[in-house]
């Protein structure tokens, strides 16, 4: 089997904290308003950095880390099944890796284990960085998100582009040590649209390798 990096300790990064959080951090990053901002470190590029898997199989017998979340955050996924089992899987394991991410702000995975199964490459530094972020501001997530309009396309056996919708307009950071919820009112910009890119690797899991968000997308709006 294939070594997967993990991240060092969350506790270790150090970033300057943003001055609003908002639960864009299940993706990994935020975006500015009306505009499309690579998240920290993402590359946009469309080669493929993971070795092909030995198995043209879409599910995986590697163990997979359990991941928790806070009895205060739902996070639900839509389109998860297409009726291909290679895209469901494709799907399953994006799910999963945006559910890391909150898990490691919420302090369910404080030493980012999932974290580093489910991303890969410039995935993983975006995602650490932005679960620092949190850390630095004492802050975590709260609500719920919805993501929808999910949609797989494959590259070959060990590449899958993912494109995919946020509702985040009943979601929020919220405070660790005070409890209080930083509500704020729903626009445009709780909707964000997100481009991925995964890669599969030796052990058959479905990694972000790169990811891209867009709030406030048109596309994404009710």
């Amino acid at each position: 089997m294939t070594r997967r990096r993990r991240p060092a300790r969350l506790a270790a990064v150090t970033l300057t904290a943003a001055a609003a959080l908002t639960l864009s951090a299940c993706g990994g990053g935020d975006s500015s308003s009306d505009e499309k901002d690579k998240i920290a470190g993402a590359d946009t590029g469309s080669g493929s950095s993971a070795s092909p898997s030995p198995s043209a199989s879409s599910t995986s017998t590697v163990g997979r880390p359990k991941i928790e979340l806070p009895a205060d955050l739902k996070m639900t996924f839509e389109d998860a099944e297409t009726g291909d089992p290679v895209k469901d899987a494709v799907l399953a394991d994006n799910a999963e890796r945006m559910r890391a991410v909150n898990a490691a702000i919420a302090g369910t995975d404080p030493e980012g284990a999932a974290l580093g199964f489910y991303n890969t490459g410039k995935a993983i530094e975006a995602s650490v960085s932005w679960v620092a972020q949190f850390e630095k501001a004492n802050a975590t997530v709260t609500g719920e998100v919805r993501y929808f309009d999910r949609k797989a396309t494959l590259k070959g056996k060990a590449s899958a582009v993912l494109t995919f919708c946020a509702d985040e307009s009943k979601g929020f950071s919220k405070d660790k040590k005070t409890g209080k919820v930083a509500k704020t009112p729903v626009t445009k910009n709780s909707y964000v649209l997100y481009n991925t890119r995964l890669d599969k690797n030796a052990d058959g899991v479905w990694q972000t390798a790169q990811i891209i968000s867009t709030r406030g997308a048109a596309q994404c709006q009710p």
